[in-house]
Protein backbone atom coordinates (compact mmCIF):
# COMPACT_ATOMS: atom_id res chain seq x y z
CA UNK A 1 0.00 0.00 0.00
CA UNK A 2 1.22 3.49 -0.81
CA UNK A 3 2.39 5.26 2.34
CA UNK A 4 1.33 8.63 1.00
CA UNK A 5 -1.84 7.40 -0.73
CA UNK A 6 -3.35 5.85 2.35
CA UNK A 7 -3.00 8.99 4.50
CA UNK A 8 -6.34 10.74 4.98
CA UNK A 9 -6.68 14.42 4.01
CA UNK A 10 -8.33 16.70 6.55
CA UNK A 11 -10.58 19.43 5.17
CA UNK A 12 -10.01 22.68 7.12
CA UNK A 13 -12.86 25.00 8.09
CA UNK A 14 -13.94 27.33 5.29
CA UNK A 15 -13.01 24.88 2.53
CA UNK A 16 -15.69 23.16 0.47
CA UNK A 17 -14.90 19.99 -1.54
CA UNK A 18 -17.23 18.59 -4.21
CA UNK A 19 -16.89 15.38 -6.19
CA UNK A 20 -18.68 14.61 -9.50
CA UNK A 21 -17.62 11.84 -11.90
CA UNK A 22 -13.87 11.90 -11.26
CA UNK A 23 -13.66 15.72 -11.02
CA UNK A 24 -12.78 17.21 -7.64
CA UNK A 25 -13.61 20.88 -7.03
CA UNK A 26 -12.08 22.63 -4.02
CA UNK A 27 -13.43 26.04 -3.04
CA UNK A 28 -11.73 28.08 -0.32
CA UNK A 29 -11.03 31.63 0.84
CA UNK A 30 -8.38 32.26 -1.86
CA UNK A 31 -10.28 30.79 -4.84
CA UNK A 32 -11.48 27.65 -6.56
CA UNK A 33 -9.49 24.80 -8.14
CA UNK A 34 -10.75 21.82 -10.14
CA UNK A 35 -8.90 18.68 -11.15
CA UNK A 36 -9.94 15.61 -13.14
CA UNK A 37 -8.67 12.29 -11.86
CA UNK A 38 -8.14 8.85 -13.36
CA UNK A 39 -11.33 6.77 -13.22
CA UNK A 40 -9.55 3.93 -11.36
CA UNK A 41 -8.99 6.08 -8.28
CA UNK A 42 -11.83 6.18 -5.77
CA UNK A 43 -12.04 9.49 -3.90
CA UNK A 44 -14.42 9.46 -0.94
CA UNK A 45 -15.47 12.40 1.23
CA UNK A 46 -16.51 11.41 4.76
CA UNK A 47 -17.40 14.53 6.78
CA UNK A 48 -14.16 16.51 7.07
CA UNK A 49 -11.86 13.73 5.79
CA UNK A 50 -11.04 12.75 2.21
CA UNK A 51 -9.63 9.30 1.48
CA UNK A 52 -8.23 7.96 -1.79
CA UNK A 53 -8.32 4.22 -2.51
CA UNK A 54 -7.28 2.04 -5.41
CA UNK A 55 -9.03 -1.06 -6.75
CA UNK A 56 -5.98 -3.37 -6.90
CA UNK A 57 -2.18 -3.47 -6.83
CA UNK A 58 -1.48 -3.14 -10.55
CA UNK A 59 1.48 -0.93 -11.37
CA UNK A 60 -0.64 1.87 -12.90
CA UNK A 61 -2.96 2.01 -9.90
CA UNK A 62 -0.06 1.99 -7.43
CA UNK A 63 1.57 4.92 -9.22
CA UNK A 64 -1.70 6.91 -9.39
CA UNK A 65 -2.64 6.34 -5.74
CA UNK A 66 -0.09 8.61 -4.05
CA UNK A 67 -0.24 11.11 -6.91
CA UNK A 68 -4.00 11.57 -6.62
CA UNK A 69 -3.84 12.05 -2.86
CA UNK A 70 -1.00 14.57 -3.15
CA UNK A 71 -2.77 16.58 -5.86
CA UNK A 72 -5.92 16.88 -3.73
CA UNK A 73 -3.84 17.86 -0.67
CA UNK A 74 -2.03 20.50 -2.78
CA UNK A 75 -5.37 21.91 -3.97
CA UNK A 76 -6.61 22.25 -0.38
CA UNK A 77 -3.31 23.85 0.69
CA UNK A 78 -3.51 26.27 -2.26
CA UNK A 79 -7.02 27.56 -1.57
CA UNK A 80 -6.27 28.04 2.14
CA UNK A 81 -2.68 29.37 2.23
CA UNK A 82 -1.57 29.70 -1.39
CA UNK A 83 1.89 29.00 -2.78
CA UNK A 84 4.91 31.25 -3.10
CA UNK A 85 8.23 31.03 -4.96
CA UNK A 86 10.99 33.54 -4.32
CA UNK A 87 13.63 34.37 -6.92
CA UNK A 88 16.85 36.31 -6.47
CA UNK A 89 18.54 38.39 -9.17
CA UNK A 90 22.35 38.52 -8.95
CA UNK A 91 24.66 40.50 -11.21
CA UNK A 92 26.03 43.98 -11.70
CA UNK A 93 23.36 46.13 -13.34
CA UNK A 94 20.72 43.39 -13.14
CA UNK A 95 17.55 44.71 -11.57
CA UNK A 96 13.81 44.20 -11.53
CA UNK A 97 10.92 46.62 -11.09
CA UNK A 98 7.15 46.41 -11.16
CA UNK A 99 5.25 48.71 -13.54
CA UNK A 100 1.51 48.17 -13.19
CA UNK A 101 0.84 44.50 -14.02
CA UNK A 102 4.23 44.07 -15.71
CA UNK A 103 7.53 43.02 -14.18
CA UNK A 104 10.32 44.78 -16.10
CA UNK A 105 13.73 43.09 -15.83
CA UNK A 106 17.10 44.51 -16.88
CA UNK A 107 19.23 41.39 -17.27
CA UNK A 108 22.23 42.53 -19.27
CA UNK A 109 20.53 42.15 -22.65
CA UNK A 110 20.18 45.01 -25.15
CA UNK A 111 16.47 45.06 -24.32
CA UNK A 112 14.30 44.82 -21.24
CA UNK A 113 12.58 41.52 -20.49
CA UNK A 114 8.92 41.95 -19.51
CA UNK A 115 6.65 39.35 -17.88
CA UNK A 116 3.08 40.11 -16.85
CA UNK A 117 0.78 38.97 -14.05
CA UNK A 118 -1.88 36.48 -15.09
CA UNK A 119 -5.30 35.83 -13.57
CA UNK A 120 -3.84 33.03 -11.41
CA UNK A 121 -0.39 34.39 -10.65
CA UNK A 122 0.74 37.63 -9.01
CA UNK A 123 4.28 39.02 -9.12
CA UNK A 124 5.69 41.16 -6.30
CA UNK A 125 9.00 43.02 -6.36
CA UNK A 126 9.90 44.06 -2.78
CA UNK A 127 13.36 45.27 -3.83
CA UNK A 128 15.31 45.47 -7.13
CA UNK A 129 17.00 42.08 -6.54
CA UNK A 130 14.01 39.98 -5.49
CA UNK A 131 10.92 38.58 -7.23
CA UNK A 132 8.08 36.86 -5.34
CA UNK A 133 5.59 34.81 -7.36
CA UNK A 134 2.35 33.84 -5.60
CA UNK A 135 -0.76 31.90 -6.58
CA UNK A 136 -3.14 29.13 -5.50
CA UNK A 137 -2.12 26.43 -8.02
CA UNK A 138 1.20 24.82 -7.07
CA UNK A 139 1.92 23.62 -10.62
CA UNK A 140 1.27 27.01 -12.22
CA UNK A 141 3.36 28.89 -9.64
CA UNK A 142 6.29 26.50 -10.12
CA UNK A 143 6.04 26.62 -13.91
CA UNK A 144 5.83 30.42 -13.99
CA UNK A 145 8.84 30.71 -11.64
CA UNK A 146 10.81 28.34 -13.89
CA UNK A 147 9.93 30.43 -16.95
CA UNK A 148 11.07 33.65 -15.20
CA UNK A 149 14.32 31.93 -14.10
CA UNK A 150 14.86 30.78 -17.69
CA UNK A 151 15.12 34.42 -18.87
CA UNK A 152 18.66 34.49 -17.41
CA UNK A 153 19.67 31.26 -15.64
CA UNK A 154 22.59 31.53 -13.18
CA UNK A 155 25.98 30.90 -14.74
CA UNK A 156 28.65 28.87 -12.93
CA UNK A 157 31.61 31.28 -13.12
CA UNK A 158 30.36 34.46 -11.43
CA UNK A 159 26.91 33.27 -10.33
CA UNK A 160 25.13 36.02 -12.27
CA UNK A 161 21.50 35.43 -13.23
CA UNK A 162 18.13 34.60 -11.68
CA UNK A 163 18.05 31.82 -9.09
CA UNK A 164 15.62 30.48 -6.52
CA UNK A 165 16.18 31.67 -2.94
CA UNK A 166 18.12 28.89 -1.25
CA UNK A 167 19.30 27.34 -4.53
CA UNK A 168 23.00 26.43 -4.52
CA UNK A 169 24.89 27.20 -7.72
CA UNK A 170 27.95 25.01 -8.28
CA UNK A 171 30.78 27.38 -9.02
CA UNK A 172 33.65 26.69 -11.42
CA UNK A 173 37.13 28.15 -11.49
CA UNK A 174 38.01 30.21 -14.52
CA UNK A 175 40.94 29.49 -16.82
CA UNK A 176 43.29 31.30 -14.39
CA UNK A 177 42.60 28.62 -11.77
CA UNK A 178 43.92 25.80 -13.93
CA UNK A 179 46.67 23.73 -12.28
CA UNK A 180 50.02 22.95 -13.93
Amino acid sequence: MSRIGRKPINIPAGVEVKLDDGVVTVKGPKGTLTQKFHPNMKVEIDGTVISVTRPNDEKLNRSLHGLTRTLIANMIEGVTNGYKKELEVNGVGYRVQKQGKDCVMNLGYSHQVIVSDTDDIKIEVPNPNKIIITGIDKQKVGQFAAEVREKRPPEPYKGKGIKYVGEVIRRKEGKAGKGK
